[in-house]
């Protein structure tokens, strides 16, 4: 489905936690009616515990608050958090609860992945930041830089379609898990007022009708640029389709630079991602490894003009199988700011990677990483996706 660009919107670009935390925790703090919050991660940390402060004190205030969080990557939240947003008065679910961890299924693999918060339905926070320090293993801001992520405040009619999907999934969830079907009206409706000039589009990916729209989106983005692509991405592990639209691009004479995750998180991704460097690099591609701190950053820009901010990788996980959520943005000034922001961060902290580098790699390395990306391959043909595009 192709992205219904709504005029008339206000979106901030939000850069790392630094940013994000105090703008969504004052959106809270001032709530009067309805809170939606969806998350992957809601760590027990500093900031995790600061935003469920906030959550409670608002439903303690009256507001009705729903937090959805997933099964997997907030394993620990219902533990760290229940009882005491429970008492408080917030609406707790679980999406897909991790019950029987050793069991490998299908159904295990969608997660909710999507980072959301829609406040009284006049602002909506989206992009890829979860609930947790922007500080790795108790890193602090002088020993290491926080992690690079980025989300979006939106206001203005692009908040009906963010509403409406937020109760939709919480509905969904609710059903499933309790056997209610019905979620009562929402206190007040989404304000649509214009709030800026700013045309954008919300685009899902889920398992039913959407499961393909982030990655044609951007597919759409890279055939027409005429330009520049500039694309960032933690994990970056794109099919063929993908790879092509890239290489293609290149060959109109289009600059495509892409940011990567140069610190190891997961192995085995880190060493598939590099198996594709050849292929990449000889097609003229550029590639920055991010070594300053652990890049999550899930963005891109095209022609300066059209860009994303989201919860979506560039990789089978998300791009197949996890519940993500885009913002896409039709605006030179907010395209000139992202554009500028990852410019900063290449200069300061990324590491351009040669062609001879990856070719002149020693035997044992290039043999891992095609070891790495044929594992990957064969975890997603086991599961049964992706055989087609993540085919060489």
């Amino acid at each position: 489905m192709k992205p219904r660009f709504v005029a008339g919107n206000r979106v901030e670009l939000l850069e790392t936690g630094a940013q994000y935390f105090p703008a969504l925790i004052a959106a809270i703090e001032t709530a009067a009616t309805e809170i939606h919050l969806q998350t992957y991660i809601f760590e027990n940390d500093a900031t995790g515990r600061a935003v469920s402060r906030a959550l409670a004190g608002a439903a303690q205030r009256g507001v009705a608050v729903r937090v959805l969080v997933d099964g997997f990557g907030a394993r620990e939240f219902p533990a760290a958090f229940g009882t005491e947003l429970g008492d408080a008065g917030v609406e707790v679910l679980v999406y897909r609860a991790e019950i029987a961890p050793l069991r490998l299924r299908r159904h295990r693999l969608r997660r909710l992945h999507r980072k959301v918060a829609v406040i009284d339905g006049r602002v909506a926070f989206v992009g890829g930041i979860n609930i947790i320090d922007d500080w790795d293993m108790g890193a602090t801001p002088e020993q290491i830089p926080p992690r690079y992520d980025y989300a979006v405040r939106v206001e203005g009619p692009l908040l009906a379609s963010i509403h409406a999907s937020t109760r939709h999934i919480w509905q969904t969830v609710r059903w499933a898990r309790l056997g209610r079907r019905l979620l009562e009206p929402p206190r007040r409706p989404p304000d649509d007022t214009p709030r800026g000039d700013m045309r954008a589009a919300f685009v899902i990916r889920d398992n039913l009708r959407h499961r393909r729209d982030i990655e044609e989106a951007y597919l759409d983005a890279i055939a027409s640029a005429r330009q520049e692509v500039v694309l960032a991405s933690a994990y970056f592990l794109p099919g063929r389709r993908f790879r092509h639209a890239l290489a293609e691009a290149v060959r109109r004479g289009v600059q495509v630079t892409v940011l990567l995750q140069g610190r190891v998180e997961y192995r085995l991704l880190h060493h598939a991602t590099q198996a594709l460097y050849g292929a990449l690099l000889g097609g003229g591609i550029h590639i920055y490894e991010y070594h300053q701190s652990f890049l999550h950053a899930k963005v891109a820009v095209v022609d300066g003009a059209w860009s994303t901010v989201g919860s979506s990788n560039i990789d089978p996980f998300s791009l197949l199988l996890a519940r993500e959520a885009n913002i896409i943005v039709a605006d030179a000034a907010f395209g000139a700011d992202l554009r500028a922001s990852l410019r900063r961060a290449m200069d300061s902290g990324a590491r351009e990677v040669c062609h001879e580098d990856w070719r002149d790699a020693p035997l044992p390395m290039r043999l891992a990483r095609w070891l790495a990306y044929g594992l990957v391959r064969l975890a997603m043909g086991i599961v049964g996706y992706g055989r087609r595009d993540y085919s060489k």
